[in-house]
């Protein structure tokens, strides 16, 4: 009886700390030397009840690191900055090319294929999460979907 008791305490205990937001698949695009800035994408799951918002973002490869989308703007495809990125509660939201993602400013140095940066995502529920190593990858034709 007292096992089953301290188990049942385990598992409240372990749902109190779980994560409510999780990264996965993050990446960084490879670029050439000669341009300033690349951009980072992922999988962003929202394991709460409540709507969370990524709303900004730090990075040890880059000066400044802004969140952004790709709008069609007079038959063009077009980057602007946004000030969020909501995760709807118990979904995710994907971040890819051609459409929301984090750009990263100012790179440092060039980042090419099999380099590592360490990202910073700091969300509306007071939640920062630092991803370490994140894999600098060749991504091809551009805008291609990963």
């Amino acid at each position: 009886m007292f096992q089953k008791i301290i188990l049942a305490l385990s598992f409240c205990m372990l749902s109190l700390f779980a994560a409510s937001i999780e990264i996965k698949d993050s990446y960084v695009r490879a670029v050439p030397p000669s341009l300033p800035n690349s951009a980072s994408f992922m999988r962003i799951l929202n394991n709460s009840d409540n709507t969370v918002q990524l709303v900004a973002a730090n990075s040890d490869a880059a000066l400044h690191v802004e969140l952004h989308e790709h709008i069609m703007e007079n038959g063009m495809m077009k980057m602007q900055q946004i000030s969020h990125i909501a995760i709807a509660p118990h979904s995710e939201t994907i971040l890819q090319p051609g459409g929301l993602h984090v750009m990263l400013l100012g790179l440092k140095k060039p980042l090419k294929a099999g380099d590592m940066v360490t990202i910073e995502l700091i969300f509306s529920n007071n939640e920062t999460i630092t991803l370490h190593e994140v894999p600098v990858k060749s991504v091809m034709m551009g805008m291609q979907k990963k």
